[in-house]
């Protein structure tokens, strides 16, 4: 049997498994260890061969420690109520104009991926924040879910990313330079997001209602609250791009900045546990993910 059909008929079944509602990561841990034993002439020792040395030489990779610590930063945010802010001053701005607080969900899904660098916890992040505000003032549900859905997929393309990272790590480029060729697009997708929902309360206007208009200093008040949120984005990517600090160092800054700030918001130590929880088991996923592709 060709490699070719090996390969496909291994994707029919990786395909099944995924309709089967098995983990994506197991799935492929499957599929790919079933592919490698028929590439080897249906012999197993060439597996557990490699088994031995890959899982080491993937995982002891020191730049993928930088996966985990934007996951930190990311948890730290969703539960010290960050996330809460970032949404609130957006919505300051445009949540008074027709379709505003869509617009704020996804202006909110863009900053908060900026210390996040998750799409699933961007979208599940501000899904929880966002979708109470869109349906009390009567928002359509197909433009409250498509805006937070739409909003999540910034999570990995405001850097910092975690696919930018693994990219970067297999293919041997510069995580900085990945970051930084990112912030363009993603914030000409946000922007455009945007402009697909004038368009579509102009098209209908009930789809989405004005919000309350709020004061200019309230405004300003709540801007000067997520001010040290951006200074860690910045912080973390100027640091990784200008080579005053590696991709680890300048993470490690940012989850130690995020945590601190959200602890002076409230966090206690049952949301540290929790963002710390939350934080292996997505990484363990990632990472599973990552040695099935080997």
């Amino acid at each position: 049997m060709s490699g070719m059909t090996i390969g496909l008929i291994m994707f029919a079944v990786l395909l099944v498994l995924l309709a089967l509602r098995v983990h994506i990561g197991i799935a492929m841990f499957v599929i790919g260890a079933a592919g490698f034993v028929g590439m080897n002439d249906y012999s197993w020792p060439p597996l557990l061969n490699a088994l031995k040395n890959l899982a080491y030489s993937r995982f002891s990779n020191y730049d993928l420690a930088v996966i985990p610590l934007f996951m930190l930063m990311g948890q730290f945010a969703t539960h010290g109520g960050l996330s809460r802010a970032l949404f609130t001053c957006v919505n300051n701005f445009v949540g008074h104009f027709r379709g505003g607080v869509a617009m704020a969900a996804v202006g909110a899904c863009a900053t908060f991926g900026a210390i996040c660098g998750s799409s699933l916890a961007t979208a599940a992040t501000m899904g929880q924040v966002a979708l109470p505000e869109l349906r009390r003032y009567n928002y359509a549900g197909s433009l409250a879910t498509g805006a937070l859905a739409a909003g999540g997929t910034l999570g990995i393309m405001i850097p910092p990313s975690v696919p930018l990272v693994i990219y970067a790590v297999l293919t041997q480029e510069s995580i900085g330079k990945l970051f930084m060729a990112a912030i363009i697009p993603g914030v000409l997708a946000m922007l455009g997001y945007m402009i697909v929902i004038r368009i579509v309360v102009a098209l209908k206007p009930d789809a989405g209602p004005a919000g309350e208009r709020v004061a200019l200093g309230t405004a300003l008040q709540s801007l000067m609250g997520v001010i040290p949120i951006m200074l860690v984005f910045l912080v973390v990517i100027v640091g990784i791009y200008d080579g005053w600090a590696n991709p680890t160092e300048a993470a490690s800054i940012g989850v130690f900045a995020c945590g601190l700030l959200a602890i002076i918001g409230g966090m206690r130590m049952d949301g540290i546990l929790r963002s710390i929880s939350g934080t292996a088991q997505s990484t363990a996923m990632i990472f599973l993910v990552l040695r099935s592709e080997e």
